[in-house]
């Protein structure tokens, strides 16, 4: 175990899931995946990035992506996510919070994403400024079990560390 006096430590969980929709792009940890239809969302739909976006928004106290970035906002209409993690990161920078790391699962029966986590984890490094194995990306089937077995959702799940240095007072 190690002690630290000077850093508050704040961990956070981020879920989302959206239903495969044809004739749109999928995106997913920011990444452009081809040949391969898209999901559904008010947004672009990148389930990775929202769960992030969440587990962020959760370790740090401000709320969750629907509050943030809610889909009654026109403003938010087929919305970049890679622009809303950074709008997050900007906001976690403001309280002083730094992002220690980030692990991210995407359940998906298909595409096979062994190819792309190289790309999604790059991705999402860069976009949180963090160095690229501060960022982990798994893949899981759902062993042809439910919407997801059956190809018909996209979801993830992410858990994210966060660190604040304490303001000393004398």
């Amino acid at each position: 175990m190690i002690e630290d006096h000077d850093h508050e430590y704040r961990t956070g969980i981020g879920t989302d899931i959206h239903s495969v929709v044809e004739y749109r792009r999928l995106m997913l940890g920011g990444v452009y995946v081809p040949d391969e239809d898209g999901l559904s969302g008010h947004s672009d739909g990148d389930v990775a990035l929202h769960a992030v976006i969440d587990a962020l928004l959760g370790a740090s106290g401000m709320g969750d992506i629907g509050t943030l970035f809610p889909d009654t906002d026109p403003q938010f209409k087929d919305a970049d996510s890679k622009e809303l993690l950074v709008i997050v990161k900007e906001r976690l920078e403001e309280q002083r919070w730094q992002i220690v790391n980030i692990d991210l699962i995407i359940h998906a029966e298909e595409p096979r994403l062994e190819p792309v986590k190289p790309q999604i984890k790059r991705c999402i490094a860069s976009l949180l400024g963090v160095d690229f194995n501060a960022v982990n990306i798994k893949a899981k089937t759902n062993e042809g079990l439910g919407d997801i077995g059956a190809g018909e959702a996209i979801a993830a799940t992410a858990i994210a560390l966060i660190k604040r240095k304490y303001k000393r007072t004398l």
